[in-house]
């Protein structure tokens, strides 16, 4: 079987993931890196080649001002590091797909104007998913352009997890619970198929710790409710996101603060949450190390809110098997999952604290009811696999 190449893409606002897998017989990773930065007089490229550091230096702010010359740059990185690869199909991480598109698709040509109209319910995500989906197809038109929805992964929920306490007819219109960071928890529920069969069958919440943070109740295998809701603001407080939020302070800054939808958008998608708690930052890192009573709180608060998600998705799996820890804060931050875990004896839930300080994949104490798991999540990986069985497909 000829070898063929997957180009995976990851477009945020100010940020490029890419990764490049080789495929024959399944995707295997050649190369990841990513542009940060993008737009700011400070762009900065990272590149690893077979898993050793390739590039790590400064861009020019004019090679990095958008998705599209951003691209450009990645396709340099590629053709300096592994020649002048043909890409057969590229991955896109769509973060918003509505009620039509619950499973990764080859694009077509409409898809990029009907996957824009979602764009008020993802905004921080789904016009840079696009813009950087437009500037792949540009540089890459033979290539088959797979998109993969983090929405798709919660279509399985049932109604009653789906659904707000309002008119029917919004609910038939599209407002509802979607759930987001599907492409993570789909990979996770790979791995615990490979590490953990008899647990990945069973009653499982996986946390999906990062600068975007959320939580899902997972039973053999599938979605039955998330943190997050209709965009992804809800559940848990983020980097700079509030999480729950009683609708009424939203009222309340609009009719007597008189801030605008924009302002109030800005607020809470930009300015809250451990950015907004703190006062000075949105890194775990950085708030651990600060020391301060805000930083602490902020941690605090953080902490809080996991454990409550806990108890809640616990009550919608009529028990627990296992807990897993994912995202960048989930699988480095060992305080932050002792934290999480502590007290939880109740619900079979039991740390061994020399283990989670090693950062061994199982956490849990070897009598513990419910089994804690540390697993480094892949959405690219996940990406990769979707195009791969698209392309095959087409082969």
């Amino acid at each position: 079987m000829t070898t063929q190449h997957i180009l995976t893409l990851n477009a945020g606002s100010s940020s490029i993931k890419f990764a490049l897998f080789e495929h024959d017989a399944g995707p295997r990773e050649t190369m990841r890196g990513q542009i940060e930065g993008l737009g700011s007089a400070a762009p900065h490229l990272q590149a690893r080649l077979r898993g050793a550091s390739l590039r790590d230096e400064p861009l020019d702010a004019r090679r990095a001002t958008d998705h599209e010359t951003a691209l450009a740059v990645v396709i340099d990185v590629l053709q300096s590091a592994v020649g002048r690869t043909t890409v057969d199909a590229i991955g896109h991480r769509i973060v918003h797909g509505g009620l039509v598109f619950t499973q990764p698709i080859v694009i077509a040509d409409d898809v990029p104007a009907r996957l824009e109209t979602l764009n008020p319910l993802a905004p921080l995500h789904q016009p840079h998913n696009l813009a950087g989906l437009r500037a792949a197809h540009r540089a890459f038109p033979d290539a088959l352009q797979v998109a993969c929805f983090d929405t798709a992964f919660h279509r399985t929920h049932p109604w009653v997890s789906d659904t707000y306490a309002l008119p029917r007819r919004l609910y038939d219109e599209g407002v509802r619970r979607y759930g987001f960071h599907g492409l993570s928890y789909e990979y996770v529920v790979s791995r615990l198929k490979e590490i953990a069969p008899r647990e990945e069958k069973g009653r499982v919440v996986v946390m999906h710790l990062g600068n975007g943070a959320s939580m899902c109740a997972i039973r053999d295998g599938r979605s039955i409710g998330s943190s997050m809701g209709f965009t992804a603001l809800d559940g848990l407080p983020m980097g700079t996101r509030c999480g729950q939020l009683d609708p009424g302070v939203v009222l309340y800054l609009l009719q007597e603060k008189g801030m605008t939808a924009e302002a109030v958008t800005d607020l809470l998608y930009n300015h809250s949450g451990l950015k907004g708690l703190s006062g000075l930052s949105q890194d775990m890192r950085e708030l651990e190390q600060a020391g301060t009573a805000e930083a602490r709180q902020a941690i605090h608060y953080f902490v809080d809110r996991i454990r409550r998600e806990i108890g809640a998705m616990a009550a919608v799996l009529s028990g627990l098997d296992a807990v897993v820890f994912c995202g960048g804060i989930g699988e480095h931050a060992w305080q932050v999952r002792e934290s999480v875990c502590e007290g939880f004896d109740w619900l079979g839930i039991a740390l061994d604290k020399s283990r989670n300080r090693a950062g061994e994949t199982v956490i849990s104490s070897d009598d513990s009811r419910v089994r804690i798991f540390v697993i480094s999540t892949d959405e690219e990986m996940m990406i990769a696999q979707h195009a791969a069985e698209l392309l095959d497909e087409r082969r």
